[in-house]
């Protein structure tokens, strides 16, 4: 599999699949959540609020580890394992831009000063458990 054809893939499974498990640590521990990302290019991006353990995670250790794509049918069930590092970002065009009305169940909308997107910029991403293949890392 060529480097471009390994970045469709990548893309396809993180477009095919928002929802993942997000890593960060907790006073040395690691600390797992779903969350909701959206992708440009292969950076991610994931509402949250300003008042969530994982925002202060964040400032303390901006690394991450993100699994998207696994979805429960096993061996050969292909999934990417995303390691980056997350940034706050406040931009007020990038909250407008991913804004949605599910967001409503937790912000005033997009101007509600607790609204923050963590923009996660890749460090490493491997394709995994592809039946009959070893992982496949992306060259970034």
């Amino acid at each position: 599999m060529s480097q471009q054809e390994m970045k469709e893939t990548v893309e396809n499974i993180i477009d095919d699949n928002a929802v993942g498990t997000m890593a960060t640590v907790k006073q040395n521990k690691p600390h797992s959540r779903y969350m909701t990302f959206v992708r440009k290019d292969l950076k991610l991006y994931t509402a949250t609020s300003s008042e969530t353990h994982k925002a202060e995670e964040i400032k303390e250790n901006p690394y991450t580890h993100i699994l998207l794509g696994y979805e429960g049918e096993g061996f050969g069930d292909e999934y990417v394992e995303y390691e980056g590092k997350a940034d706050i970002n406040n931009s007020s065009d990038l909250k407008n831009e991913l804004w949605n009305s599910y967001m409503e169940n937790w912000f005033n909308g997009p101007d509600d000063p607790n609204y923050i997107v963590l923009e996660i910029s890749p460090i490493s991403i491997r394709i995994m458990n592809k039946t009959g293949a070893e992982p496949k890392v992306l060259e970034l």
